[in-house]
């Protein structure tokens, strides 16, 4: 008799509470329509986009990528052509005045020793020897920091100090 009475009270419990799982089981089922139909939409927004389908905006971004990787090497031919180009164009300038006599009474500081240097000491220094009644002026090429011509002392700083602004230019880039 005992086992009947189990199945009897499960039997009635069950039946209580057959009401509120089937209510759980609506709800479950309508919270489950909501997110298919959310979910539904998303994707359909996803697979149209803003200009056509997920497969055209694919299309697009990729040559647009392929757009942009052509741009990049354009852009670095020309940097290294640019770059190449400044380092042969004057970039250091030294200036020394001084007298070239050896009293003070002529020229004063008038006369002076000007280099133009590229960045691999090419160039040119150019000097004035200032007298009253004549003016001097004097060009040296310049190859690797040297002439193959005399340099005066004055040249040779002129050349100095170009070089040193290379070099101070160089550490702040």
């Amino acid at each position: 008799m005992q086992g009947s009475s189990l199945i009897y009270t499960a039997q009635h419990v069950l039946t209580s509470a057959a009401p509120i799982i089937a209510i759980a089981a609506v709800l479950l089922a309508l919270l489950a329509l909501v997110y298919a139909t959310l979910l539904e939409r998303r994707m359909s927004r996803l697979m149209m986009g803003r200009s056509g389908s997920l497969e055209e905006n694919i299309a697009v971004i990729s040559r647009e990528l392929k757009e942009s990787v052509e741009f990049r090497g354009e852009v670095e031919r020309y940097l290294k052509l640019v770059e190449a180009r400044l380092r042969g164009s004057v970039s250091g300038v030294g200036v020394v005045r001084f007298n070239p006599f050896s009293n003070d009474v002529q020229g004063g500081n008038q006369s002076f020793s000007v280099a133009f240097l590229d960045e691999e000491g090419r160039g040119v220094v150019f000097s004035t020897l200032y007298a009253r009644n004549h003016v001097g002026v004097y060009a040296k090429p310049l190859v690797a920091w040297s002439s193959t011509h005399e340099l005066s002392a004055e040249e040779k700083r002129a050349i100095d100090e170009a070089r040193q602004t290379i070099l101070a230019r160089k550490k702040t880039n």
